[in-house]
């Protein structure tokens, strides 16, 4: 064997980063990053200038002490003297905002918000107001989203706005506050609030913004916000909404590529499309993502500091962050094989330093790079995919694992996910696809997966697999479909409706009923599914339309699977409900056929701790290895 084909241990992979997600304080003196203690990550702080070479430089500091569960996000009170993050419990996705003092290191982080089964749904930081917050909560009712001013230093809640059971989200300006509604019929409408009286702004079609108006940012003075849109166009491009007139004017745009939205506004392992000034609010840049990323700088003073940062790494620059002179910087990097780089920058003498790899143990020549294709469907639709080619071995007649994205309104993208490294290294080729319905690819990509739960969507992954193995590159009896979410719908689908495709399936906290998807949605979301659930998959209060979910639902066409299946969920899990996962197993196994069942008491819906991890990647790879012959 080859060192660029060592077999890697799960832990490896899956183990956690020595350091990652670094960000610069407003001061541009220290630096807030996760690291791992007592086997999960937490959140740390040093000194921007220390020696990052040693672990135990003096100026380093443990913030957060949770023994429990993986810190993921947190990020600093616009003067710096607080450090912010949310934690849930064991996945339950009921976050709470914790906050530490950074002038009180004696002093243990204190919750914000320490309401049992309340929510926090989101957090607004006013540059001009740094000891206050203002959070969404679900104080008075599950389904209800309040808006309150949070006191940083006190933790007093004021409550601002009450939802009188027609608002989605608010969004306070300096001068007014705003609240987004859906009409029925799923347009969004952006309105001013004043008590009980509101006064329209502008309105946006839900087919076009299923999930609202993202992202949004409001510009520094106040009377406006900067949004996605794609009114009139294929393509989400980067507009102003005048909030006095509603008028929308166009910021900036890219002739071919989407603003790169909505994933990062639901997986914050993603940066913003935006890059602000974290100080002013100011417009610095925006991202559009296409094959790979493309950054516009939208200012003066951005436009010379890009350039310098881009020639730090052959990767895309991702997350962002600078002092509130913007001369300092602290940023990190997309790469498919050598991820999250992180890079000091300081644009008054242009120099830079390199602080730290988050995976030192991993060297990018023995991991597969990742190559971006576009495939053609049955229909004619161009299918954007990644093919990942295991290392030292001929890529003929591989075995080869399907992976599908979750969703379906996310998209893959070029850069290194850990499972898709960890099946090449076991000497799988990886075919990843973004079917129809996925996002970033304009808006009638999106679109065309209306109605097409197990319709074309599956073709589509059904083509992409055809493609490979006519390509000579996959071996057509040694195919596994694996994904979580959507995806591991995706994956039963496969094997319950294209039973002989498939020499195995992975369900990783996957549907199996779409009628019970759509009706167990958590109640202070249940407003903001009719443009996604219900145009899409359909609407369960309609007789004609349950019986066409229930025939697109795998638990329906459970006996025609044939293939040895493994299901994986978190027992916590509150977007898919376990019995997804619980039915399908007792279904296959009153009848002996083949299943495994992995159900991990400690997480949601999807897998955060260590730990977990590893079991589950251990049990995948020993899963795979019996049925499709590849490495383990």
């Amino acid at each position: 064997m080859t060192a660029s084909s060592r077999t890697l241990a799960v832990e490896e992979f899956f183990g956690p980063p020595t350091r990652s997600r670094a960000l610069l304080s407003p001061e541009g003196t220290k630096v807030a990053y996760l690291a791992p203690w007592r086997e999960r990550l937490n959140v740390f702080v040093r000194d921007l200038d220390s020696d990052w070479a040693d672990p135990d430089a003096p100026g380093i500091r443990r913030v957060t002490s949770d023994t429990r569960r993986n810190v993921e996000s947190f990020f600093w009170s616009a003067d710096g003297r607080y450090l912010l993050f949310q934690q849930d419990n064991d996945g339950d996705e009921n976050w709470h905002l914790h906050r530490a003092d950074m002038t009180r290191p004696e002093e243990a982080p204190v919750d914000l918000t320490p309401y049992e089964g309340v929510r926090l749904i989101g957090a607004q930081l006013p540059p001009d107001r740094p000891g206050t917050a203002h959070v969404q909560l679900n104080m008075r009712r599950p389904d209800l989203v309040d808006l309150f001013e949070l006191d940083l230093t006190t933790g007093g809640l004021t409550s601002v706005a009450e939802n009188p059971g027609d608002v989605v989200s608010w969004l306070r300006a300096p001068n007014r506050l705003l609240a987004f509604t859906m009409e029925e019929g799923g347009d969004h409408v952006l309105s001013e609030w004043d008590g009980d009286d509101r006064r329209p702004i502008a309105r946006f079609s839900g087919t076009d913004a299923p999930f609202g108006l993202l992202p949004a940012a409001l510009t520094p003075d106040g009377e406006g916000l900067w949004t996605g849109s794609a009114r009139g166009s294929d393509r989400t491009r980067l507009v102003r909404v005048d909030l006095d007139t509603g008028e929308e004017t166009g910021v900036d745009s890219h002739p071919v590529f989407d603003l790169d939205t909505p994933r990062p506004e639901a997986d914050p392992r993603f940066p913003s499309s935006l890059i602000l000034h974290p100080g002013t609010g100011d417009l610095l840049g925006a991202r559009y993502l296409g094959a790979r990323q493309e950054v516009h700088a939208l200012d003066p003073h951005f436009a010379a500091v890009l350039p310098r940062l881009e020639e730090l790494s052959d990767g895309d620059l991702a997350h962002v962050s600078c002092d509130t002179t913007a001369q300092r910087w602290v940023v990190d990097f997309t790469h498919d094989r050598d991820p999250g780089v992180t890079w000091f920058y300081d644009h008054g003498t242009g120099r830079a330093r390199r602080l730290f790899r988050p995976f030192p143990h991993l060297d990018p020549d023995q991991l597969a790079p990742v190559t971006p294709i576009t495939l053609t469907a049955r229909d004619g639709l161009s299918l954007p995919c990644h093919l990942t080619l295991p290392t030292g071995v001929e890529p003929r007649g591989l075995p080869t694992v399907l992976l599908v994205h979750g969703g379906p309104w996310y998209r893959d993208s070029w850069g290194y996910d850990p499972e898709v490294q960890f099946l090449a290294n076991r000497g799988y080729a990886v075919l990843q696809v973004d079917f129809r319905g996925s996002t970033g690819y304009g808006k009638a990509h999106t679109q065309a997966a209306i109605g097409q739960f197990a319709g074309r969507m599956h073709d589509d992954l059904i083509d992409a697999v055809d493609w490979a193995v006519g390509r000579g590159y996959t071996d057509p009896d040694r195919v596994a479909v694996y994904g979580c979410s959507y995806g591991g719908y995706a994956a039963l689908v496969g094997a319950a409706f294209t039973p002989d495709r498939f020499a195995a399936a992975v369900s990783y906290t996957g549907m199996s009923d779409l009628v019970d998807l759509v009706r167990s949605v958590v109640p202070f979301a249940r407003r903001g599914v009719e443009n996604s659930y219900l145009r899409y998959i359909g609407d369960p209060d309609d007789p004609r339309q349950e019986a066409d979910m229930l025939a697109r639902s795998p638990i329906s066409r459970v006996d025609d699977i044939t293939a040895p299946v493994l299901l994986v969920h978190g027992a916590n899990d509150v977007r898919v409900d376990r019995r997804h996962s619980d039915r399908i197993v007792d279904a296959l196994r009153a009848r002996g056929a083949e299943v495994e069942y992995l159900l991990n008491e400690t997480e949601g819906h999807w897998f955060v701790n260590t730990d977990s991890n590893v079991e589950l990647y251990s049990t995948l790879e020993r899963f795979l290895a019996r049925h499709l012959g590849g490495r383990s």
